[in-house]
């Protein structure tokens, strides 16, 4: 049985398999997507499916930090949408 590679979620940091949680990815030209396929180039960050980790991670600014680059509120609300979806 293939393992499945563990990601650490920049709301309440706790370990999930990749697939469980939604990634964030800067390219290189410095635009932030949401990656649904989880194979976009660029630098990565974690989040679980949840609103609670979604409003940790806009209040401490982590996200920024991690991806080293001003996030706009556009970015929060479609990674809300996404979340609710699910």
């Amino acid at each position: 049985m293939k393992k499945q590679p563990q990601r650490t979620c920049m709301g309440c940091n706790s370990k999930k398999d990749k697939k469980e949680l939604i990634r964030i990815v800067k390219n290189k030209e410095g635009q932030i997507n949401v990656d649904k396929t989880g194979k976009q180039e660029g630098r990565g960050a974690y989040l679980c499916d949840d609103v609670q980790c979604l409003s940790k991670v806009m209040k401490s600014k982590r996200l920024e930090k991690a991806l080293d680059t001003k996030i706009s509120e556009e970015i929060y609300e479609k990674l809300r949408g996404v979340i609710l979806e699910q």
